[in-house]
């Protein structure tokens, strides 16, 4: 399967992955992000459930506070 990650062409051996396998995978371990795919924001609790397929265009934020 090929997406797009961040603007940069990924490559995966599987038809179909979770955004929690995603994060896995990739190896993302901040705790506030902000995932979009296709340009749609997926919310948290649908990390598990939502599956990111072929050609899909997929943005993970960090989010970073401080002051």
């Amino acid at each position: 399967m090929k997406i797009t990650l961040n603007n940069r062409p990924e490559s995966f051996d599987k038809e179909k992955i979770s955004i929690s396998q995603l994060l896995e995978f990739k190896n993302y371990t901040f705790r506030m992000l902000v995932i979009k795919v296709n340009s749609k924001l997926v919310k948290k609790d649908a990390y598990d459930i939502f599956e990111i397929k072929e050609g899909d265009d997929v943005t993970v934020l960090h989010l970073v506070s401080g002051g």
